[in-house]
């Protein structure tokens, strides 16, 4: 009987030692680190992977993991410093450095990080020009970095890296940078052309200089272009037509237009020569005289004029003599000038007609 009781006591005390042991041993995997807190203290020593002891009652053991978290950060709602809505969203990633820092200073350190980071993004997207975020993440995502990992360094975590994912734009604003860029791409296609427009100008002027030197080059090219022409199956018709024929047809027009000229410019001196008459050539060492006016009257053609009389003393003068026969081309308001001793025909009348008529001057007026 006692030793029944003897092996009940050790049994007893197996089974609380086994019990004991289990409470005062932790394992820790190596992908961890423990924070030991006994009676509520934390321990300056954090415990490493493998088996922990531990004071029964005593101790508590926090496992905190120090791997690389990724945290994606949502999509974030701004307006650019151009001053452009968009939707940025980001991923931050970062390891715990200090778990005793990571598990006393703040209560959650996956909430904080992920709240700091969201809070950083809205604030880079308004320094930032859309095409910066477009074209040119990496200062950004620098910025980025050094803005969340400000306070994340009195919490004991390490910021290993953050990227933008992804920049949502508007639908209007997708459109104005679909016709932008197809405005930038026509604008490098002529500029594409007309270089080569611009080379080929260089190279035909050189050619042109060549062919001049030797006009049957051009000829023979002429004959190239033809055949060129004629082997394709169309219904084009070239009719060749040298140029030297139109070179000669331009300086025989030039020829005959000055020809004519002369010609003119001819006919012109002998009708003036004609109007001058045959007594108007003077003599040797005299000058030529034209004939003027006598007594102060006008002259045409060599014939005086006279002034016609007032109207009022026309209309009380008795009716004038019939006029002598006027040679064609001889106005008829011309007062005739004619000699007194020509013989003129005077139809018979009274002695006082004819006196009156000598009165009346030698001329005759209509």
């Amino acid at each position: 009987m006692v030793v029944d009781v003897v092996i009940a006591v050790v049994v007893v005390v197996l089974m609380l030692t086994a019990v004991v042991a289990g409470l005062s041993v932790r394992v820790v995997q190596q992908f961890q680190q423990g924070v030991v807190f006994r009676f509520g203290r934390v321990q300056d020593e954090v415990r490493g992977p493998g088996l922990v002891a531990l004071i029964p009652v005593a101790d508590r053991l926090r496992r905190v993991n120090v791997q690389i978290v990724t945290l994606p950060i949502p999509a974030q709602e701004g307006i650019t410093r151009d001053n452009v809505t968009v939707r940025v969203d980001a991923v931050v990633y970062f390891r715990v450095e200090d778990p005793v820092k990571a598990i006393i200073n703040v209560q959650d350190y996956n909430f904080a990080i992920s709240q700091v980071a969201q809070t950083s993004l809205r604030s880079i997207i308004g320094k930032s020009e859309l095409d910066d975020l477009l074209a040119n993440r990496e200062p950004i995502n620098q910025g980025l970095e050094l803005m969340i990992d400000s306070p994340a360094l009195g919490w004991g975590i390490e910021i290993d890296r953050v990227e933008i994912k992804d920049v949502a734009l508007p639908e209007s604003m997708k459109r104005s940078m679909s016709r932008q860029a197809e405005a930038e791409r026509e604008r490098r296609a002529r500029i594409i052309t007309a270089d080569g427009e611009y080379q080929a100008s260089a190279r035909l002027s050189e050619a042109a200089a060549v062919m001049s030197a030797t006009p049957a080059a051009l000829q023979l090219r002429l004959l190239q272009t033809v055949v060129e022409v004629a082997a394709e199956k169309n219904s084009t018709l070239v009719l060749p037509f040298p140029v030297e024929l139109l070179r000669f047809l331009d300086s025989a027009t030039e020829t005959h237009r000055r020809a004519a000229d002369g010609a003119a410019g001819s006919a012109a001196g002998s009708g003036s020569e004609a109007e001058a008459g045959p007594g108007s050539e003077a003599g040797p060492g005299e000058s030529a005289e034209v004939p003027g006016p006598v007594d102060g009257a006008p002259s045409v053609g060599g014939v005086e004029l006279r002034e016609l009389p007032p109207l009022e003393e026309v209309l009380e003068s008795p009716p004038p003599d019939p006029p002598l026969d006027v040679p064609s081309g001889v106005p008829d308001t011309v007062l005739l000038d004619v000699p007194v001793d020509v013989p003129v025909d005077v139809p018979a009348g009274s002695e006082d007609e004819r006196e009156d008529g000598r009165e009346d001057g030698p001329g005759v007026g209509r």
